[in-house]
């Protein structure tokens, strides 16, 4: 038996009496009733006779193997021009951690330059082969976010604040401008869920927790995004495809539970998260992405009542249907390289990031024996090549602003969300102190000269971590735009991050809030900010004892409760995740020269607002809805009011376990436990802080691991997340060295990789960090959905490693597979 096999069977023991939850028994069925939904009141001119003729045409020249891969998507990181010679594909993509040679910060050329070789090698003229240009989508969420020194825009939690249609359609004009400029045809977007539960990680991407606004928004973006369509015409120049998001209710799962399982009545599906769609549809939205998501227990991506019947059925959707990430493999049955169940049921084109060639050659295969019908493959292919021919890809390259880089971070784009950030503040509470008085002394403490963390997920990044202002080059942090308005109307501004001042202020200002997080990274329990751990209430409370008046700038991707916040403050206010025009907060907080306010506050809460931390879905028209701030509140400096001092109960908020951090700051959180098996020892030292790591040394066989009840990391799996450990060789291995993901079942269930080389390769007495794919343990057998051991280090002979960080993180380019 293998160190690994022996050590999983005793975690089986040390984890059977860990009982899964049972499943709920649903009430309600999948299988939707179109005549119930809205039906689209005047389709847009996505199509006409002389388009669908040129398509028929070219149809008929079109192999079998060519029509497949019409429908399959595959990502930059995963593949290379060249692989269009034998695989043609119809579109390739750039996820959130692709980049032009995995560059996360690479030049806008080097992204045309990246887009035009696969849309060369896809256009080439060669013997059997008919040219189709390809559609490079990316994920443009709050301005091309992708690149570096475009306009970052607020995320959508913060525009939903503005209610302002007209200023979204010019939001989108923008964006569309920048993706075309850098090469990209499609962006996915724009998001009309609605968020139900502020636990989910996802949030900040929708408008607000009622469909009204989202329903005024979604057409305005579209129209934005693509323009106007017209009958036989292209999209303008400067504009590109749309992706109305995620179809359907990805909001509105259970417990907020990101890719989760919507349990709700039909009634409930329409009137609330299917609200959106139609006005998006009617503006001519070219593309809809399917959702991750269930509903009542069925996938979306599979449930053809839903994608066939309704949506391009009920409500007339013309253009074509695409998947999430791999979302295909997540139904019963299938896999990430096989799955006719998705097309049957009305999906057009797989998005299928680093499994599309083993997708392409089983739905080759599944066309050839019938099952998948000849007439939904066709179906599907006519779609995609409408939205191409509509995109005005067979007429040009690539839209006609591309290589204009000066389009990237304009003037003009920067203004536009300058006033989108300025409209989306939401003023909670105000006791005189604003707008700040000219000739003021301003300190201004906290992460206001951090525009990564004002910007948020989904930013250069799919997380948006590790982002310095030098990635923003056009962009102006929070205390930029401070210090610039204090100047100019005769006053002084200080920037002291933890608030050690060198001459007392008049004023202070205090910018902090959530770190950036995107999907299951984001996902929590409860929405109490800073519980057990208040640094950040610490530093008002310091300024308060000192007699100087407060004013805090909350940046968050949800409402969250910030009570003792709130009350150690004598302003209060919700930025969101403003982005890269930092300005726009000056232009609300500080007075001009005469003492006036230069701009009022507009914003209105588009999400209710906690009274306790414990308060999970929290949406008015709730049975027994009791927020701290309703739905729609918003002071002014016209209409004041009187906050009190606020209730400081937090609720039901026991510890939380933690489902992606297993050893940080020399805790071990729960319900995870560390130990050692075997020959050796596991303890406590310090490295660089009291106790903030382990040692774990080992004199012959044994294994270090961390282990707990069974949690499901499926969903971290498929959004190709990594194991992230912090570690230094203090003894170099004598023997060979595993990583282990294990689960209690049997010891069959886990997956073990080779560390050995990994770990000899590293210099002893060196902190390094390294990041192992999920991906890389479940091909080795690990069963992500029932981990019990999400890290396990096994050896033989004499080796000491010491610790001081092991979680999931993102993988931005740089995770491995240890070979």
């Amino acid at each position: 038996m293998t160190v690994c096999s022996r050590r999983l069977l005793i975690l089986a023991l040390i984890a059977s009496t860990a009982v899964a939850s049972p499943g709920l028994v649903l009430a309600q069925s999948a299988t939707a009733h179109p005549a119930q939904w809205p039906a689209a009141a005047s389709l847009a001119a996505i199509t006409d006779a002389k388009t669908e003729a040129f398509i028929s045409e070219l149809m008929k020249k079109m192999s079998l193997e060519e029509k497949v891969g019409q429908t399959i998507q595959g990502d930059i990181a995963s593949m290379t021009p060249a692989d269009l010679e034998k695989y043609p594909l119809g579109s390739i993509l750039a996820g959130g951690n692709s980049a032009p040679g995995g560059d996360d910060r690479a030049p806008p050329k080097a992204w045309t330059d990246l887009v035009d070789a696969y849309r060369k090698q896809a256009l080439a003229q060669r013997p059997g082969h008919t040219p189709i240009p390809i559609l490079f989508g990316i994920d443009a969420v709050h301005g091309h976010n992708n690149i570096v020194g475009a306009t970052i825009f607020p995320h959508n939690i913060g525009l939903g604040a503005m209610r302002d249609p007209a200023l979204i359609r010019r939001i989108g004009e923008a964006t569309a401008q920048e993706v075309a400029a850098a090469g990209g045809d499609w962006t996915f977007g724009p998001t009309v869920a609605v968020p139900r539960d502020d636990r989910w990680g996802r949030s900040y991407e929708g408008y607000a927790e009622d469909p009204e606004v989202v329903k005024s928004y979604s057409g305005p973006m579209t129209l934005g995004l693509q323009g106007e369509l017209k009958p036989g015409k292209t999209l303008g120049a400067g504009h590109i495809a749309g992706s109305a998001k995620h179809f359907l209710a990805d909001g509105g799962t259970d417990g907020g539970k990101d890719q989760g399982d919507a349990k709700i009545p039909e009634s409930e599906l329409v009137a609330i998260h299917a609200q959106g769609y139609p006005p998006s549809i009617d503006a001519g939205i070219l593309t809809v992405m399917a959702s991750f998501s269930s509903w009542n227990g069925q996938k979306i991506t599979g449930n053809k009542t839903l994608i066939t019947d309704v949506l391009k059925g009920r409500m007339g959707f013309q253009g074509f249907v695409v998947s999430d990430w791999n979302a295909h493999g997540q139904l019963p049955g299938c896999t990430n390289v096989s799955c006719p169940q998705a097309m049957n049921a009305g999906l057009d084109m797989y998005m299928a990031p680093d499994s599309w060639k083993g997708l392409y050659d089983n739905t080759l295969a599944q066309v050839k024996s019938g099952q998948i019908p000849m007439a939904r493959l066709d179906d599907a292919v006519r779609r995609i090549l409408r939205v191409k021919v509509k995109a005005g890809l067979f007429e040009r390259v690539a839209p006609t602003t591309q290589g204009q880089f000066d389009r990237l971070g304009a003037a003009d784009h920067r203004a536009i969300a300058r006033e989108a950030v300025a409209k989306s503040l939401v003023l909670l509470k105000n006791d005189g102190v604003l707008p700040i008085k000219p000739g003021a002394r301003v300190l201004v403490a906290g992460a206001a000269d951090d525009i990564g963390k004002a910007a948020g997920g989904w930013t250069l990044t799919w997380q948006g971590t590790g982002n310095k202002n030098s990635d923003f080059p056009h962009g102006q942090s929070i205390w930029g735009g401070i210090d610039e308005a204090v100047k100019a109307a005769g006053g002084q501004a200080e920037l002291a991050p933890d608030g050690a001042f060198k001459t007392k202020p008049d004023v202070a200002i205090v910018v902090f809030g959530e770190d950036p997080y995107a999907e299951f990274q984001g996902d929590v329990t409860n929405l109490g900010y800073q519980l057990g751990d208040k640094t950040d209430l610490a530093l008002l409370k310091r300024l308060k004892a000192q007699g100087i008046p407060v004013v805090s700038v909350f940046l968050s991707g949800r409402p969250l409760w910030v009570n003792p916040e709130i009350n150690a403050s004598d302003a209060f206010v919700a930025a969101w995740l403003p982005g890269s025009e930092g300005g726009g907060v000056a232009d609300v907080l500080i007075a001009g020269k005469d003492g006036k306010s230069r701009r009022d506050f507009q914003g209105k809460l588009g999400f209710s607002w906690p009274k306790r931390a414990d308060q999970g879905p929290l949406n008015r028209g709730q049975p027994g809805y009791d927020p701290q701030f309703a739905y729609g509140y918003g002071l002014s400096y016209a209409k004041p009011a009187k906050v009190g001092t606020l209730p400081e109960d937090a609720g039901d908020v026991a510890a939380a376990g933690s489902v992606d951090r297993y050893f940080v700051a020399g805790r071990v959180p729960a319900p995870w436990t560390m130990d050692f098996v075997g020959a050796g020892s596991i303890k406590p030292i310090d490295a660089g802080a009291q106790e903030n790591a382990r040692q774990a040394a080992w004199t012959g066989q044994g294994m270090a691991a961390i282990h707990g009840p069974p949690v499901d990391l499926s969903r971290q799996t498929t959004g190709d997340m990594a194991v992230m450990v912090r570690y230094r060789i203090d003894t170099p291995p004598t023997g060979p060295v595993s990583m282990s993901i294990g689960c209690s079942d049997d010891a069959s269930c886990g997956g073990t990789l080779d560390v050995t080389s990994l770990l000899k390769a590293s210099e002893p007495g060196e902190w390094r960090s390294v990041k192992i794919k999920l991906s890389c343990f479940q091909a080795a057998g690990a069963k992500m959905n029932h981990v019990t051991a999400p890290f396990a280090l096994g050896a033989k002979g004499a080796f000491a490693v010491s610790l001081t960080e092991v979680r999931l993180a993102s993988n931005e380019g740089d995770a491995i597979c240890p070979k």
